[in-house]
C-alpha cells in the first residue's frame, strides 16, 4: 500500500520588486573608494570589479546567464556567491557551490536569485502510523544557517500535493509556527474533478492545501503526519504526498494525487540575496569597511531586514550596481528628438510615438517593437518573444498572445517579472494567471519611465508630455507608484508625446452626445436643452415643435389671451398697493422726523465743517445694518437706551443707541446729547458719527468702543491679581481728567457732564480713554457759571452740594472724578458691602481711613507693590480735594489734570518710560486683563463679554460679516 512520496524543492529565478519606489525614497549611498585588488577567502573578492577584471569570467551556464556578484571561478565572484557549473548535464545546470540547489535564472545585478532544488523524499511509510508526526527542516541554500547569503523569500509559499495529509510549517524553531493545512481526497476521483476548488490556480483543500512563509527566512521546518479519516485510495493504491516550496502553483485535474504532480505547473521558489560582510548599510559604508564596501558609486543601498545589504541602480538608470560604472542612464527621448521618415504600420497595426520599430525611432529602447517580414509586431524580451495584437495609447497597455519562443516553463508568470523589473519603461499585469499564451490574451500595463510626475517634470529634457493640452499620469500597482503616463486633457485627442498632437475634439459631430443646441469650443463644449415646447429632431439636428406641443400652444394662447386682462388687472392692484403702503411708511418716518427736532437738528449741525459734518442717517440704513434690530445684536442696555452693534454699508463698524424714551422732554434731552457731542472733537471723548429721527424713538450712531470700560477693568474680577497697572491706572485718569477740563473750559461752550464714573469711561481697541454718554449733559453760556436742573447722576458719584441744592455746577464733575480715583487706588465699588455686610459709601469710606491714618490698609495691594509712597499720598491728597464737601473748595478739573500730569511725569522718570513717537506712552495693560476686557456701546450700557482684549476693524469685519444683514 506504500508507495513513495517526493519532496521536490522547486526551481526559482530572480525578480527585484518594488525598488522604483525604494529608491525615490532613500537619498543615493556615499560614494567609495573602491579597492584596486581582491582580499577574499576562497578566491571571493570583497571589492568592487571593473567590468575589465571580469572579462575572463564565464558569462553562462547551460540557459543561464550569470552576472556579478555571482561567478565561477577565481575572481569572478564576491565572497559567499560562488557557483558551479556542472557540464556533464545537457543542457548544463548551474548550482550554489557545495548545494544541490539548482539555479534557473539571476536577474542581471539584482538582488533576487530563483532556484530548483529537491526538498525531501517521503513515504507514507515515513508517515508511520495514523495521527503519527514526523519532523525535517530545511535550510536556504549557500550556508544560510551560517549567516550565508541567500534567504527563504517571503514571497514563496508551501503546497502539500496529495492525499491526507495534515501539515505545519515552522521558523526556525518550533516556537515559530507559520501556519498549517490539510489536504484531503475523495474516494472518487470523478467527484474531486468535479470540486469546485480543483483547477483554476486553486489550492483550498482537495488534493493540495497551501501555507504562506509570511516573512524572508533563514530555514524552515516541517511536520506532517497521516491523517486516516480523510485518507483516500485511488487505483487501488494510496497516492504520494509532495511538499514544495514555490512562488507560485496552478493546480490541475492531473494533479488530483501526488505521484502526478506536472512539474511544469510549479513555479521557481524565489531567494532574496544580501552582502553579509556587513551589518547594514551604515556598518558597511563606514571608513574602517569602506574597502570592502559592495556598492558601485551610482547605486543606492538598501539594508536587508534579515541582516545584511544590498544594492541597486537607481530607478532613473539600470546595469549592474556591483560593478564599476554598472549603472547607466536609461533616459527617454521626447518625440521632438525622433529622427524623421519612421515606419510606423506593421502589418494591420499602427505603431504611435513613444512605441517604434526602427532605431532612434522609439522614445528608449525598451518601447521598441520588431516588425516582422509576415507583419507581425513582437516585443523582444531578450529571453523571449511575444507577439503584440493591440496597442493603446490612452490605456496604457499592450495586449499580447503567442509566445513565439521561450524555452524556460512558467512563462505567464516569468513574463511580470522580468519587464516589471525598474529602470525599465514596461511593466506587465498578467489579468489570468492560468492563461495558455499560446491561445489567450494578457494584458502588460506599459510606463514611460519608473518616475513620478513631479519627478519627471523636473528634467525638461527628457519629460515626454511634451504636447500642449495633455497631463502626466501616475501609474498605480495597488498602493505602489510604478511609473508615469501621458493622457491627453479632457476635451482632447491624439498623441500625448507628440508636440501640438493633442487637440480639440468636436463633440457637437458626437451622435447622440447632444440632444439640443450644441456649441463647441477648445476642450469642451455646451449643450442647450431645448426650450420649452420643443424638441430635438435627429435628422434635422435642430430643435423642433412637436405636433402637441403646437395643439397645447394653441390652448395656452387662448387661455392666456382670456386670462391677461384679469393678470394685469391682479398685477395693477398689487403695485398700486405697494405704493400705498411706501407712501405710508414715508409719511409716519416724515412725521416722527419732525416731532423728534429733525428739522432743528438740521440747523444746529449745518455751520459743522464737512470733514466733522454729523450725519444723519436713515432708518432703512440702520435698520440694515443691525438686521432690523436683531437681539443678537444688543450690546448692552443702559439708562438712556439700547446700545446695538452695526455694519454700515461701507463696513464700518458702530454702535447704535435706540432710545428707551418718547416724551417730548426726553427726546429734547436726546438733542441735547447730539448738539453737545457734534461740538466736541476730541482723542478721549467718544466720537458722534450722527443720529436717526425717523423712528418713533431716535437713535444715535457712536464709533465702536471694543475694549470694555473702566469699570469692568476695575470690578469685573477682583480674585485677579493683576488687571491694570499702577502705570495704566495714572495714565487713564490724566486722559479722562484731561476730556473733561476740554469740555468745562475748551469747548466752544462750557458742558457739564453730569453723570461721570468709570462706567462712562471706555477703552478702545488701542486702550485710549473715551469719556461717553452726554444723555444728562448740560451747556451753559460764557455768563453762567452755575444752573438749577432736576438733579440727575449715579448714586455713589453724585456731588452732595448737587444732591441737596439743585445748582450744577462743573465742581459736581470734579466730586465725581474724586470717586473714580478712589475706585483706581482701592478697586472698590463706589457703593460697596463692608466687612460688618452692610452697603458703605466709598467717598466717605476713604475720607475717614484717610483722617484716621489707615490710607494704606484700603489701598489696592497691587499698587502699594507697584507705586512708591510719594506717589500714593499726591493721588490720595488730589483725592481729598476733589471730594470735599463744598464746591468751592475743590479744584476745577483743568487743576485735576495739570496735576495728574505732573505725576506721570515723574512717574515716567522714576520708571525711565519714555514717549513714543506720536508723543503717546503705549498702554501697559498686562496680559491677565486682556481676556476681561470687552466690547462696550459708549453710552453708560452693559456689556457683551469677548475672548480678547484686542479689537480691529477688520477682524470685527471677519466676524461680522457671518451674521444677517
Amino acid at each position: 500500500m506504500c508507495s513513495s512520496v517526493a519532496v521536490v524543492l522547486v526551481r526559482t529565478c530572480v525578480v527585484l520588486m518594488c525598488l522604483a519606489a525604494i529608491a525615490m525614497a532613500r537619498a543615493p549611498g556615499t560614494k567609495q573608494v573602491h579597492a584596486a585588488a581582491a582580499a577574499a577567502t576562497g578566491n571571493g573578492l570583497l571589492a568592487i570589479p571593473t567590468r575589465a577584471s571580469l572579462a575572463h569570467c564565464p558569462t553562462s551556464c547551460g540557459d543561464v546567464s550569470i552576472s556579478y556578484p555571482f561567478g565561477i571561478g577565481p575572481g569572478c565572484f564576491r565572497r559567499g556567491f560562488e557557483l558551479t557549473c556542472d557540464t556533464t548535464a545537457r543542457p548544463a545546470s548551474l548550482f550554489f557551490k557545495n548545494s544541490s540547489t539548482q539555479i534557473t535564472y539571476i536577474y542581471d545585478g539584482y538582488s533576487m536569485v530563483y532556484a530548483s532544488a529537491v526538498v525531501y523524499n517521503i513515504t507514507i511509510d515515513d508517515l508511520g502510523t495514523v495521527d503519527a508526526y514526523i519532523t525535517k527542516s530545511w535550510e536556504a541554500p549557500a550556508g544560510a544557517a551560517e549567516g550565508g547569503p541567500v534567504l527563504i523569500s517571503s514571497d514563496n509559499s508551501l503546497y502539500v500535493v496529495g492525499c491526507g495529509v495534515e501539515a505545519y510549517i515552522f521558523g526556525d524553531n518550533m516556537t515559530d509556527l507559520i501556519g498549517s493545512c490539510m489536504s484531503i481526497c475523495a474516494d472518487n476521483r470523478d467527484t474531486m474533478m468535479d470540486s469546485p476548488n480543483v483547477g483554476h490556480d486553486n489550492c483550498g483543500g482537495f488534493g493540495c492545501c497551501t501555507i504562506w512563509t509570511g516573512r524572508d527566512r533563514r530555514a524552515l521546518i516541517f511536520k506532517l503526519r497521516r491523517h486516516n479519516s480523510t485518507m483516500a485510495q485511488l487505483d487501488g493504491v494510496l497516492p504520494d504526498v509532495k511538499v514544495i516550496l514555490s512562488e507560485g502553483y496552478r493546480f490541475s485535474t492531473n494533479d488530483l494525487y501526488a505521484s502526478r504532480v506536472n512539474t511544469s505547473n510549479v513555479d521557481d521558489a524565489r531567494f532574496d540575496i544580501a552582502i553579509m560582510d556587513s551589518p547594514s548599510c551604515a556598518s558597511a559604508q563606514a571608513k574602517e569597511n569602506k574597502h570592502t564596501y559592495a556598492c558601485n558609486d551610482e547605486s543606492v543601498c538598501y539594508d536587508q531586514p534579515r541582516g545584511g545589504y544590498y544594492c541597486y541602480c537607481p530607478s532613473h538608470s539600470e546595469g549592474n550596481p556591483y560593478v564599476t560604472d554598472g549603472c547607466t542612464q536609461a533616459d527617454y527621448h521626447p518625440g521632438a528628438f525622433i529622427k524623421e521618415n519612421c515606419t510606423r504600420l506593421c502589418g494591420n497595426m499602427s505603431i504611435p510615438y513613444p512605441f517604434g520599430i526602427e532605431q532612434g525611432c522609439s522614445g528608449n529602447d525598451n518601447l521598441r517593437l520588431n516588425c516582422t517580414s509576415n507583419g507581425t509586431v513582437v516585443l523582444d524580451r531578450g529571453y523571449a518573444q511575444y507577439r503584440v495584437t493591440n496597442l493603446s495609447l490612452d490605456d496604457g497597455v499592450l495586449y499580447v498572445t503567442n509566445m513565439l519562443n521561450d524555452t524556460r516553463p512558467n512563462n505567464v508568470e516569468r513574463i511580470e517579472r522580468v519587464v516589471s523589473s525598474p529602470g525599465h519603461a514596461i511593466m506587465a499585469d498578467v489579468m489570468d494567471g492560468n492563461l495558455d499564451f499560446s491561445e489567450e490574451e494578457i494584458i502588460i500595463k506599459w510606463v514611460i519611465a519608473n518616475l513620478t510626475c513631479e519627478q519627471a517634470r523636473q528634467n525638461n529634457a527628457t519629460y515626454a508630455c511634451i504636447s500642449e493640452n495633455s497631463s502626466c499620469h501616475d501609474v498605480m500597482r495597488g498602493e505602489t507608484r510604478d511609473g508615469y503616463r501621458c493622457i491627453c486633457s479632457s476635451g482632447f485627442q491624439g498623441n500625448p508625446y507628440i508636440k501640438n498632437n493633442c487637440t480639440d475634439i468636436d463633440e457637437c459631430l458626437i451622435p447622440n452626445k447632444c440632444n439640443g443646441i450644441c456649441k463647441n469650443f477648445n476642450g469642451g463644449f455646451n449643450c442647450t436643452s431645448c426650450s420649452h415646447g420643443k424638441e430635438y429632431d435627429p435628422k434635422k439636428h435642430r430643435c423642433v415643435m412637436s405636433a402637441k406641443q403646437r395643439t397645447l400652444v394653441l390652448g395656452v394662447a387662448i387661455g392666456l389671451s382670456s386670462g391677461l386682462g384679469s393678470i394685469s388687472f391682479a398685477i395693477g392692484v398689487i403695485v398700486l398697493t405697494g405704493k400705498w403702503k411706501k407712501g405710508i411708511k414715508r409719511r409716519i418716518r416724515k412725521a416722527y422726523f419732525k416731532k423728534n427736532q429733525g428739522l432743528l437738528l438740521e440747523q444746529l449741525i449745518s455751520n459743522e465743517s464737512a470733514t466733522n459734518k454729523t450725519k444723519i442717517f436713515s432708518l432703512e440704513e440702520l435698520e440694515e445694518a443691525t438686521n432690523n434690530f436683531d437681539a443678537t445684536r444688543v450690546l448692552g442696555h443702559g439708562g438712556h437706551g439700547t446700545v446695538y452693534k452695526g455694519i454700515l454699508s461701507d463696513q464700518c463698524v458702530v454702535a447704535i443707541k435706540k432710545s428707551l424714551i418718547v416724551e417730548q422732554v426726553e427726546i429734547d434731552q436726546f438733542i441735547n446729547e447730539v448738539v453737545i457731542l457734534s461740538q466736541i472733537i476730541h482723542r478721549n471723548v467718544v466720537k458722534l458719527f450722527g443720529c436717526c429721527l425717523e423712528d418713533e424713538v431716535p437713535l444715535l450712531v457712536y464709533e465702536f468702543i471694543s475694549n470694555g470700560t473702566l469699570y469692568d477693568l476695575l470690578h469685573a474680577n477682583n480674585t485677579t491679581k493683576c488687571l491694570l497697572s499702577w502705570d495704566d491706572r495714572i495714565r487713564i485718569a490724566m486722559e479722562a481728567a484731561g476730556a473733561l477740563a476740554y469740555l468745562h473750559t475748551a469747548a466752544e461752550i462750557p458742558i457739564f457732564h453730569r453723570d461721570v464714573k468709570s462706567s462712562n469711561i471706555l477703552l478702545d481697541d488701542n486702550f485710549t480713554t473715551k469719556v461717553s454718554d452726554f444723555g444728562a449733559s448740560r451747556s451753559l453760556s460764557l455768563d453762567e457759571t452755575r444752573v438749577v436742573t432736576i438733579v440727575q447722576g449715579t448714586f455713589g458719584y453724585l456731588d452732595p452740594e448737587y444732591y441737596y441744592t439743585g445748582q450744577l455746577t462743573e465742581r459736581s464733575d470734579v466730586y465725581s472724578f474724586g470717586v473714580i480715583l478712589v475706585e483706581l487706588l482701592t478697586r472698590r465699588k463706589p457703593i460697596f458691602i463692608n466687612d460688618s455686610g452692610a452697603k458703605q459709601n466709598l467717598s466717605h469710606y476713604f475720607i475717614e481711613a484717610l483722617h484716621e491714618g489707615a490710607l494704606m490698609e484700603i489701598i489696592d495691594s497691587q499698587v502699594v507693590e507697584e507705586a512708591d509712597q510719594e506717589e500714593i499720598n499726591d493721588i490720595a491728597s488730589l483725592t481729598e480735594a476733589c471730594l470735599r464737601s463744598k464746591g468751592g473748595q475743590r479744584p476745577s478739573m483743568k487743576e485735576v489734570d495739570m496735576r495728574l500730569q505732573v505725576l506721570r511725569m515723574k512717574r515716567l522718570r522714576k520708571t525711565h518710560l519714555f514717549a513714543g513717537k506720536d508723543g503717546e506712552i503705549e498702554p501697559l495693560l498686562c496680559l491677565e486683563s486682556l481676556d476681561q476686557h470687552e466690547h462696550v456701546d459708549p453710552a453708560n450700557t452693559t456689556h457683551l463679554t469677548t475672548s480678547s482684549g484686542c479689537y480691529s476693524l477688520e477682524q470685527e469685519f471677519v466676524v461680522s460679516s457671518s451674521l444677517p444683514r
